[in-house]
């Protein structure tokens, strides 16, 4: 048994979780109402398939939209594959759920930010809101960040110690 409880690890388990039961919802019933998805991920992570051009086009990242035309939603535990057109091809594209960087749903002012790091980085954390207005009235997400120092981070563990009062 551990000695300690990876809270991390089950938050993005967790988070992929609710980006897997509303693809599961889209593939079967399709998107209610003004409901898109801004799905973006890393096109070089292992298990990503997606044509030649596109990978040349996009080689670190790639933000997808699920809303009129995609074709084939299909999910499992590790990936989702999906269809959708790009300059009028259908191509088939195959996304492990721990390649994603983030989720949105623009319609519903809600997103997710998945932020891999590492144990020499300090963790950061967003949380978005839709409450700031653009000069053309639109809103647009606004950030709030805050970051855990360095030396409070062993591997996917975060130690509080760093926040505690020196007596």
């Amino acid at each position: 048994m551990s000695k300690t409880i990876n809270y991390e690890d089950r938050v993005q388990k967790a988070l992929i979780n609710v980006v897997r039961d509303l693809l599961q919802e889209a593939s079967e019933k399709g998107l209610p109402g003004n409901h898109h998805f801004y799905i973006t991920y890393n096109t070089d992570h292992p298990g990503v398939e997606l044509p030649d051009y596109l990978r040349e086009q996009y080689p670190e990242s790639i933000t997808i939209v699920v809303q009129y035309e995609f074709w084939d939603l299909d999910l499992f535990d590790d990936r989702f594959e999906i269809t959708l057109s790009f300059n009028n091809l259908h191509e088939r594209l195959v996304i492990p759920f721990d390649a994603m960087t983030s989720f949105v749903d623009p319609s519903a002012k809600f997103g997710l930010q998945f932020t891999p790091s590492l144990p020499s980085q300090p963790v950061k954390a967003e949380l978005k809101s839709f409450t700031k207005k653009t000069s053309k009235g639109e809103k647009e997400p606004k950030k709030n960040k805050f970051e855990i120092p360095a030396d409070a981070v062993e591997g996917n563990v975060i130690s509080f110690d760093a926040f505690r009062k020196k007596n």
